[in-house]
């Protein structure tokens, strides 16, 4: 499940066990590996938390975000979590439009948001002051785009931990994931066989 072995939890990190299991069904293997230092994936999320809050960034804006990020890293874990979010916010084909990177079924704001999370994910350097046309146009505030820019960089880092220490993603989603996000997957790390 992942190149480090799961540590042993200790008491709190069983109760957030229970209660992720509570809500999902199952402990996420990516929740086990961060049992390492489970204070700092709590404090990267209360970062998060507080960029989501502080700019509005509704659910929907969230896992448009997510999904362009991971999928442009080549993050199956992250892709696949959020690609199912954002099928169940919209529908499974609108998820692996973005997925995907066919921005075809996408609205104007949702492609530049797309557009935006994929040049910070694939080259920042390469942006241009241009670039944030589109999300201006969409209505985005520069305040604004600066908190879009720090949610995608913040993922990029959850993501890149995972990625780079071998976390597959839940065998789960083999019936939790629609078969168009499936199929829609970058190839990352395969999904754990159930």
């Amino acid at each position: 499940m992942s190149f480090l072995p799961f540590p042993e939890p200790d008491d709190a990190t069983l109760a957030g066990f229970a209660a992720q299991r509570d809500e999902l069904g199952f402990v996420m293997n990516l929740t086990r590996l961060w049992s390492y230092q489970p204070g700092l994936k709590d404090g990267l999320f209360a970062l998060v938390d507080s960029v989501v809050k502080e700019h509005d960034l509704d659910f929907r804006t969230r896992a448009v975000l997510i999904t362009a990020m991971a999928s442009t890293l080549g993050d199956s874990y992250c892709s696949v979590a959020w690609g199912t979010k954002l099928a169940g916010e919209s529908s499974a084909e609108h998820a692996a439009a973005v997925l995907t990177g066919d921005d075809a079924q996408l609205s104007p704001a949702e492609v530049a948001l797309a557009t935006w999370a994929r040049q910070v994910t694939r080259d920042p350097n390469a942006t241009a002051a241009k670039d944030l046309e589109p999300l201006r146009q969409a209505g985005w505030t520069d305040r604004q785009i600066f908190g879009l820019t720090v949610f995608v960089a913040l993922r990029l880092a959850f993501s890149t931990v995972n990625d780079a220490l071998g976390v597959r993603p839940d065998a789960a989603y083999h019936e939790l994931a629609p078969a168009s996000v499936l199929d829609a997957l970058p190839t990352g790390r395969p999904l754990d066989e159930a």
